[in-house]
């Protein structure tokens, strides 16, 4: 597992070596290596189909564009075109001020056809209130980690704070939560497949 992990990493790196270097042919590589991700990412802040592959390609153009001032030693690329997914979308949502805020943006979308399965619509709705309650960057932290299944160090990155802060911040939030008899559900959620 360890060795698939450096194999992807050094052929990541590799990847945007030759971008660097003007062969941009090589972005088709981290292009697939992240593109579902990311629309995931978006899709949960944006609820809408549409305007998540528009943000989502916006972001990828934005990387490719910007690849030259992409640095390895500072960050993982993963952290950084996040990053560039989540100013996205806080910008289209700046430029749609009719459209609610991006942190009150917390569907736990997948899917499957919640209409259908009313459920696991009362169970989202039980978790989305319960999330409504935590103040934004904490509903953040907990979309990043649970439903984008982003590590530690990448959230911070994203975020700005250390790794070490992210974990601290997360363990007392589902511990808060694991108090108020969230957890559980967070859990049966989070064994749906995504997109």
């Amino acid at each position: 597992m360890e060795r698939e992990k450096n194999s992807m990493e050094q052929q990541e790196l590799s990847a945007i070596a030759s971008c660097q270097q003007g062969q941009l042919h090589a972005f088709s590589i981290l292009y697939d290596a992240y593109v579902k991700r990311i629309y995931n990412f978006i899709y949960y802040r944006t609820h809408h189909k549409e305007t998540a592959e528009d943000l989502t390609s916006l972001t990828f153009t934005k990387a490719l564009t910007n690849i030259q001032s992409f640095d390895p030693s500072v960050g993982a690329f993963s952290s950084w075109i996040h990053r560039i997914a989540r100013n996205s979308v806080i910008d289209h949502y700046r430029t749609n001020k009719s459209t609610k805020d991006i942190f009150d943006a917390f569907d736990l979308a997948s899917n499957s056809n919640v209409e259908r399965d009313v459920d696991t619509a009362m169970k989202l709705e039980k978790v989305n209130g319960y999330l409504a309650l935590l103040p934004k960057e904490q509903r953040e932290l907990v979309i990043m980690r649970v439903w984008d299944s982003l590590s530690y160090r990448e959230i911070g990155e994203i975020m700005g704070k250390s790794e070490a802060s992210c974990k601290v911040s997360f363990s007392r939030i589902m511990h808060k939560l694991q108090a108020e008899a969230i957890f559980a559900l967070i859990m049966l959620i989070i064994s749906k497949p995504l997109i």
